[in-house]
């Protein structure tokens, strides 16, 4: 993680300084991680399933549902295949 940082630096010098949205998204979802616990998580996730439910109705759930587990370009999916294939 230490190359990657030291990478971003030398990016931000290069761009006076600026922060790619990438790097802000990155600092700001470790803040968030290290000021909040799991609870904190657990409530926003569960409000932000009462909001889907809220707008969506039951076909929209159908169609997600049927999606599931076909798409192979899904983050999901790629991250596994990404892992098994870094420790092969």
């Amino acid at each position: 993680m230490a190359n990657n940082n030291n990478s971003n630096n030398n990016n931000n010098s290069k761009n006076n300084n600026k922060m790619s949205y990438e790097e802000a998204g990155r600092k700001g979802g470790e803040a968030t991680s290290r000021n909040h616990d799991k609870e904190f998580y657990q409530e926003i996730g569960e409000k932000g399933g009462e909001a889907t439910s809220n707008n969506h109705d039951k076909e929209f759930y159908q169609d997600i549902g049927e999606k599931g587990g076909r798409n192979s370009n899904s983050g999901g999916s790629n991250r596994s295949n990404n892992n098994s294939n870094n420790n092969n």
